[in-house]
């Protein structure tokens, strides 16, 4: 069993999902526009465009989204996508190139349980928690 984030967009996911696709070096293997629902799901004109589903795997993870095709998606809370890379390196990259036009909350720093752990709602709004398996 596993458990896959879905998250949720207002009319950028598709390019939130490229910037994941290039910062976790992954790729996007399904996209579905909006636009292409059948008719009895109707869709206004400016969401065609918008992604009803999409999909990132990387490495042994995926990510699951979309745009919220029928009205707005408040802003996320309570909620983070934990992200574990091998080193101290790898992780304060992937926290460095996430949190590129974002807000910082706990900065990329070594803890006790970890060599870097830090905090970070993206410039989509997806909050994340990014650390290093590499011991301190």
């Amino acid at each position: 069993m596993q458990a896959t984030p879905y998250l949720f967009f207002n009319g950028n996911c598709a390019e939130a999902m490229d910037v994941y696709a290039d910062i976790l070096g992954g790729e996007i293997v399904a996209r579905m526009p909006a636009g292409e629902l059948p008719p009895e799901y109707p869709v206004a004109d400016d969401r065609k465009d918008w992604v009803l589903h999409s999909e990132l795997k990387f490495g042994d993870g995926k990510i699951y989204a979309s745009d919220s095709i029928m009205g707005e998606t408040s802003a996320m809370s309570g909620c983070s996508v934990m992200l574990s890379l091998a080193t101290h390196d790898e992780a304060l990259t992937a926290f460095n190139k996430l949190a590129d036009g974002g807000e910082v909350e706990m900065p990329f720093a070594p803890t006790f349980w970890s060599a870097g752990f830090g905090t970070l709602t993206d410039r989509f709004g997806t909050k994340w928690m990014i650390g290093a398996d590499e011991a301190p």
